[in-house]
Protein backbone atom coordinates (compact mmCIF):
# COMPACT_ATOMS: atom_id res chain seq x y z
CA UNK A 1 0.00 0.00 0.00
CA UNK A 2 2.98 2.32 0.58
CA UNK A 3 3.90 2.18 -3.11
CA UNK A 4 0.38 2.13 -4.58
CA UNK A 5 -0.76 5.47 -3.12
CA UNK A 6 2.01 7.61 -4.72
CA UNK A 7 1.54 5.84 -8.05
CA UNK A 8 -2.22 6.46 -7.97
CA UNK A 9 -1.61 10.10 -6.99
CA UNK A 10 0.85 10.49 -9.88
CA UNK A 11 -1.59 9.05 -12.42
CA UNK A 12 -4.47 11.21 -11.14
CA UNK A 13 -2.19 14.27 -11.20
CA UNK A 14 -1.06 13.60 -14.77
CA UNK A 15 -4.61 13.11 -15.99
CA UNK A 16 -5.82 16.23 -14.18
CA UNK A 17 -2.89 18.27 -15.47
CA UNK A 18 -3.55 17.15 -19.02
CA UNK A 19 -7.18 18.24 -18.92
CA UNK A 20 -6.33 21.55 -17.26
CA UNK A 21 -3.69 22.15 -19.96
CA UNK A 22 -6.15 21.39 -22.76
CA UNK A 23 -8.71 23.75 -21.25
CA UNK A 24 -6.11 26.53 -20.88
CA UNK A 25 -4.81 26.08 -24.43
CA UNK A 26 -8.31 26.20 -25.94
CA UNK A 27 -9.08 29.33 -23.95
CA UNK A 28 -5.86 30.98 -25.14
CA UNK A 29 -6.60 30.07 -28.76
CA UNK A 30 -10.07 31.63 -28.50
CA UNK A 31 -8.58 34.78 -26.98
CA UNK A 32 -5.89 34.92 -29.67
CA UNK A 33 -8.51 34.58 -32.39
CA UNK A 34 -10.28 37.72 -31.15
CA UNK A 35 -7.11 39.74 -30.45
CA UNK A 36 -4.95 40.48 -33.52
CA UNK A 37 -2.16 41.97 -31.38
CA UNK A 38 -1.76 38.72 -29.47
CA UNK A 39 -1.73 36.72 -32.71
CA UNK A 40 0.94 39.05 -34.12
CA UNK A 41 3.00 38.62 -30.93
CA UNK A 42 2.88 34.83 -31.15
CA UNK A 43 3.78 34.94 -34.85
CA UNK A 44 6.82 37.12 -34.10
CA UNK A 45 7.92 34.70 -31.37
CA UNK A 46 7.81 31.92 -33.94
CA UNK A 47 9.85 34.01 -36.38
CA UNK A 48 7.06 35.14 -38.72
CA UNK A 49 6.14 38.70 -39.57
CA UNK A 50 2.51 38.75 -40.74
CA UNK A 51 1.10 41.53 -42.88
CA UNK A 52 -2.57 42.55 -42.74
CA UNK A 53 -3.81 40.03 -45.29
CA UNK A 54 -1.92 37.16 -43.66
CA UNK A 55 -3.28 38.23 -40.26
CA UNK A 56 -6.86 38.14 -41.52
CA UNK A 57 -6.29 34.72 -43.10
CA UNK A 58 -4.81 33.35 -39.86
CA UNK A 59 -7.75 34.67 -37.84
CA UNK A 60 -10.23 33.17 -40.31
CA UNK A 61 -8.47 29.80 -40.20
CA UNK A 62 -8.58 29.79 -36.40
CA UNK A 63 -12.24 30.78 -36.42
CA UNK A 64 -13.12 28.02 -38.89
CA UNK A 65 -11.17 25.45 -36.89
CA UNK A 66 -12.94 26.40 -33.66
CA UNK A 67 -16.34 26.13 -35.34
CA UNK A 68 -15.76 22.75 -36.96
CA UNK A 69 -13.51 21.28 -34.28
CA UNK A 70 -11.50 19.56 -37.01
CA UNK A 71 -7.81 18.86 -37.18
CA UNK A 72 -5.67 21.23 -39.25
CA UNK A 73 -5.64 20.03 -42.83
CA UNK A 74 -8.60 17.69 -42.37
CA UNK A 75 -10.92 19.84 -44.49
CA UNK A 76 -8.44 19.98 -47.37
CA UNK A 77 -8.65 16.28 -48.14
CA UNK A 78 -5.19 15.43 -46.86
CA UNK A 79 -6.10 11.82 -46.25
CA UNK A 80 -3.69 8.98 -46.76
CA UNK A 81 -4.75 6.60 -49.45
CA UNK A 82 -4.00 2.95 -49.03
CA UNK A 83 -2.93 0.97 -52.06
Amino acid sequence: MNIALPIIALVVGLIGGFFIGVYYLRRQMTTMQNDPEMLQKVAKQMGYNLNGKQMQRAQQMMKNQNQTGARPGAAKGNKRRSK
